[in-house]
């Protein structure tokens, strides 16, 4: 599952380029739990030299480094939200093929399946997450220009660190790459012949089947790596079958995703604007 994922996968870079999987998962709920403090940083403005302050008559009573925080950690449980199986049969009698080879290309094909369903759920995710939706009044040159500016700007006030990307819809998609800024006079590398651009305003750019979005949107963007998606595989497994002269393949587990509430920030989803 993991080398078609790598493959496969439109929003794996969101999830830091990979997919988390636990074999034999015995708790039904909780994939992992992290540690968590939302203590904020405080900073003193100036060393106290104050006579009565850690000396004097603040003696044992204060400090002259400030008010002194304690820094506690909390466990967060990060919990599975959805579950997957699959149920097939091979008989010897009726397979028309290796037995064995059969084996390894349903293990593959299941896995190419699994991972179509893991990027549907990032998608609903990432879309769930977004801190911010910004509207796109329509597909012009100077409308998707602006687009990107603000969306340049709104990662630059927020200091984030780290890869810019942007999955787009084919049509937003065929404007960038179309726009009159992306000329070989400005360094781009957009190709109008094999209809591919890398790179727009600062983000990488990846163009993506309309059918990975929810009704109404049009792009995400985000930091890569914010994100974490995993599956708890509770069992994958062939079986002699009492009704048939075969094996009964069969497999199920649990999945989900998480990012820490923090990162939220970094997500962003461009919409449609309303129509009238």
């Amino acid at each position: 599952m993991q080398a078609v994922y790598q493959k496969q996968a439109y929003f794996r870079e969101f999830f830091g380029g990979e997919i988390e999987a636990l074999d034999g998962v015995q708790h039904n709920k909780t994939a992992f739990s992290i540690k968590t403090s939302d203590i904020p940083v405080v900073i003193g403005t100036e060393y106290n030299k104050d006579p009565n302050v850690g000396f004097g008559t603040g003696t044992s009573k204060s400090s002259r480094f400030g008010e002194r925080k304690e820094i506690i950690y909390t466990d967060t449980d990060v919990p599975y939200t959805w579950e997957w199986t699959w149920h097939e049969g091979i008989d010897k009698h009726t397979v028309n093929n290796d037995f064995d080879a059969t084996i390894a290309d349903r293990s593959d094909l299941q896995a190419q399946a699994k991972v179509q369903m893991f990027d549907n759920h990032g998608g609903l995710f990432i879309s769930q997450v977004a801190s911010q939706a910004l509207q796109l009044s329509d597909l012009t040159n100077d409308a998707v220009l602006k687009l990107f500016n603000d969306l340049n700007n709104a990662y630059v006030n927020m200091e984030a660190i780290g890869t810019k990307i942007a999955w787009v819809k084919p049509e937003l998609y065929n404007v960038i790459v179309d726009h009159p800024i992306t000329t070989s006079a400005k360094k781009s590398g957009a190709n109008v012949d094999t209809n591919q651009i890398l790179q727009f305003k600062d983000f990488l750019i990846k163009q993506v089947p309309e059918t990975k979005f929810q009704t109404g949107e049009l792009a995400y963007t985000s930091i890569a790596g914010v994100g974490k998606q995993f599956t708890g595989i509770n069992t994958a497994r062939t079986i002699p079958s009492e009704d048939f002269d075969g094996v009964a393949f069969q497999g199920a587990g649990k999945a989900g995703e998480f990012i820490l509430p923090a990162n939220k920030k970094a997500v962003l989803k461009v919409v449609e604007l309303p129509a009238g």
